[in-house]
């Protein structure tokens, strides 16, 4: 089993940049594949990057694509979210997640979920 802990969330203008963090404990995440989703006020929980247990492939999802970064950090135990030229519609709550799977743009494959942390993007 797994613990993930967000952070790194807050409140930037559009156009500004913020890294956010999952920091996992109570297992490697080198055996997990990986994801970041996020949950807008009254809007379904989206996929938004992903990364395979190997590390070697990555997803996005298209409006973020060229935008945000996922990357590991195996000796920290942690995966980091880049998210540069945010939006006004990238304001949401973010969470990580891991899972014993490949269908790694479905929440629903996933079997551990941090708390979440907050992105707002002022216009």
């Amino acid at each position: 089993q797994v613990t993930l802990v967000e952070s790194g969330g807050g409140l930037v203008q559009a156009g500004g940049s913020l890294r956010l963090s999952c920091a996992a404990s109570g297992r490697s995440i080198s055996v997990y594949g990986m994801g970041w989703f996020r949950q807008a006020p009254g809007k379904e929980r989206e996929f938004v990057a992903a990364t395979s247990w190997n590390g070697g492939n990555t997803y996005y999802e298209n409006s973020v694509k060229g935008r945000f970064t996922i990357s590991r950090d195996l000796a920290k135990n942690t995966m980091y979210l880049q998210m540069n030229s945010l939006k006004p519609e990238d304001t949401a709550i973010y969470y990580c997640a891991a899972g014993w799977t490949f269908t790694l743009r479905q929440a629903t494959a996933y079997d551990y979920w941090g708390q979440g942390t907050q992105v707002t993007v002022s216009s």
